[in-house]
């Protein structure tokens, strides 16, 4: 991790192709994440996930790519397959996607200096106390 990363944390941007015929699937696996979003929120404490973004893009030959965009704890645990969304999640992602991920390399993370001290004590511990609006976690 470039020295940029808070200690402890890790930061990754990874792309899969989606597979033929995929598209409308895909949509309907992205709608699944936005209909159950308090749900997958509920699951970021146990991950140690700060940050959590997918993107589709389509490149100049007609391939279409899923990146997946996180900043993560060391110690966080992944997906909870016993985790009613973590597993429909897991399920679209075989039915959509390439197996595996290409991962692209971080070599600058910019974070304002009131935010940083939040993300290292989420990535450790996941949870944060606030002092102005009260602790989502």
């Amino acid at each position: 991790m470039p020295a940029s990363v808070p200690p402890g944390m890790c930061l990754e941007l990874s792309r899969a192709r989606l597979l033929p015929g995929a598209q409308e699937e895909t949509e309907r696996w992205m709608g699944m994440l936005h209909d159950r979003y308090e749900e997958c929120l509920d699951t970021l404490s146990a991950e140690r996930m700060a940050f959590e973004a997918t993107f589709r893009h389509t490149d100049a030959e007609g391939t279409e790519w899923i990146y997946h965009l996180s900043l993560y704890g060391e110690s966080g645990a992944g997906l909870d397959l016993a985790n009613p969304v973590d597993r429909e999640h897991y399920e679209y992602a075989v039915r959509c996607k390439e197996p595996g991920w290409e991962e692209l390399r971080p070599v600058l993370m910019l974070t304002p200096r009131p935010i940083r001290p939040l993300l290292e004590a989420w990535a450790r511990d996941g949870v944060v106390e606030c002092t102005t609006g009260g602790n989502d976690a």
